[in-house]
């Protein structure tokens, strides 16, 4: 059990099924060997009974079986759970994208700058496990909610899970849940047509409140033509993975605490890739209560927040295609800046190919182009200025050469710090990067006109120092303190500033 875990307060919490604590706390009922959500239906167990742990990977290792009834694997992550360990929060990220499917534990405590055994004595302190066992029930739990949720085949469930082998995958399963993977599905699942591209339709599991409208608000005035579509009740867009293209789309279900993905693509052992990129796109894995409470004993922000309860901080599905952006973004409007962007996308984008595409086509039409095509491009042809067109071709140029050279840091600064080395990039578009494409909870573009103008417009006007300054006492949530104060105004206008550099 997680050091930081108090007995009491947990009881308590299952006792009146609070979803606050829903993805917080786990309880293991040693007389059944089930662990539960503290949501779970089922009549509260006793307390001398219960033992509680802080990740649904500590009680699968400890030797519980997940619940049938409240599903664990429809939980949601929330990393923001483990606050200022951004260590820890940073290493769930890369599990979550399969760091641990084919690397070590060694070569993940150096993505994020510390020993082996340091990140070790972290997962336990904060998450009461290991970063392997992390892993391990992560793929287990995806796999139940694939054989819960879609037709795909065994064979396809297992691939799309990370399993390494079938046999593997049928031994872990029974192990688990004490029957086989056909036995768990429902015998209503039909089998879908092995030889069509599968449309996969997945439940998004996120932390209460949620507050769609603004997050759509924000991403439509941002929306690439002929790359996304953004309406009132849904977000559209083509992807393109390991040279193949597809669409996902992403829906609000009203009153219940979970999004729903549709998921068309050729490959599905990269499903678990696309739904982990959902989540972050979409900021699933916020713990947005405690994160809110906060701020809100800000006396600038507290007045915004009361209008904007369930805020979220919109990601990026693609960390090049957002650092594009962003450099586009640079002193124009976002209306420009978009204009722009549809330019880029259907002078050197891909044509979308979809097999037996049955939605979207007349707006989703190009995948947005590949880091190779930009480098070689001459961008002032279609309208973007020469400082602004070296500054993306020098960007895809150093993604050609090192793939992961806008993923690959250890913490905010030096990210801040690496990205302001390329040309073009200066403080503001590097923490943008970090904000949205990154998730670095606490990136903050201290230099945007537009959280000037929501500081003066809510009263406390500031300069940017003086900013910079005040926004001490957000840490370290920062990245949400100027998502509240960006929508204070009007979205389609904000951000509104950077200076190029060198």
């Amino acid at each position: 059990m997680s050091s930081l875990l108090d007995p009491d307060a947990c009881y308590r919490a299952i006792q009146t099924k609070d979803v606050r604590f829903d993805g917080r706390i786990f309880i293991a009922v040693r007389t059944t060997g089930i662990f539960c959500r503290p949501i779970c239906p089922a009549q509260t167990p006793k307390r001398e009974n219960c033992t509680f742990f802080a990740s649904a990977a500590a009680a699968h290792e400890a030797g519980f079986r997940p619940c049938l009834r409240c599903r664990p694997e429809l939980s949601p992550n929330l990393f923001a759970l483990v606050g200022t360990a951004s260590t820890v929060s940073r290493s769930l990220r890369l599990i979550a994208e399969g760091a641990l499917d084919d690397g070590t534990v060694g070569e993940l405590a150096a993505r994020v700058g510390v020993g082996d055994r340091h990140l070790r004595q972290l997962f336990a302190k904060h998450l009461g496990t290991s970063p392997r066992a992390v892993a391990q029930t992560r793929r287990l739990l995806f796999a139940k909610q694939l054989l819960d949720e879609t037709s795909l085949s065994i064979t396809d469930v297992a691939m799309a899970a990370g399993f390494s082998s079938i046999r593997r995958f049928n031994a872990v399963i029974h192990k688990t849940y004490q029957r086989s993977p056909s036995e768990l599905r429902s015998a209503q699942t039909k089998l879908g047509d092995a030889s069509k591209t599968p449309e996969i339709t997945l439940k998004l599991p996120f932390s209460p409140p949620y507050n769609w409208s603004a997050f759509v608000r924000f991403l439509s005035a941002r929306a690439t033509p002929g790359l996304e579509s953004v309406g009132s009740d849904f977000y559209q867009r083509t992807i393109s993975l390991d040279g193949m293209h597809g669409v996902v789309e992403v829906r609000p279900v009203k009153e219940q605490h979970y999004l729903v993905a549709n998921i068309r693509f050729p490959k599905v052992a990269l499903l678990g890739q696309i739904v982990e990129r959902l989540r972050r796109m979409f900021d699933l894995d916020a713990n947005v209560a405690e994160i809110i409470t906060h701020l809100r004993c800000d006396r600038i922000l507290r007045p915004a927040i009361s209008t904007l309860p369930g805020l979220r901080v919109p990601g990026a599905w693609d960390s090049f295609e957002l650092a594009v952006r962003a450099i586009l973004g640079q002193q124009v409007s976002v209306t420009a800046a978009t204009t722009l962007a549809g330019r880029i996308v259907e002078t050197y984008g891909e044509r979308l190919v979809i097999e037996g595409m049955s939605w979207g086509e007349s707006n989703l039409r190009f995948v947005f182009p590949r880091p190779e095509v930009l480098a070689n491009a001459d961008l002032t042809s279609i309208g973007i200025t020469r400082s602004r067109a070296f500054a993306i071709t020098s960007l895809a140029a150093a993604v050609v050469q090192d793939n992961q050279i806008l993923t690959n840091f250890q913490n905010l600064d030096d990210a801040v710090q690496k990205l302001s080395k390329l040309p073009g990039i200066g403080e503001w578009t590097a923490q943008y990067i970090a904000m949205r494409a990154l998730r670095e909870p606490d990136a903050f573009p201290v230099t945007d006109l537009g959280l000037l103008r929501a500081m003066e417009k809510l009263g406390h006007p500031v300069t940017k120092t003086q900013l910079l300054y005040v926004s001490q006492a957000w840490q370290p949530w920062r990245a949400y303190a100027a998502m509240i104060l960006w929508l204070s105004l009007d979205s389609s206008l904000l951000p509104l500033q950077e200076e190029l550099s060198a």
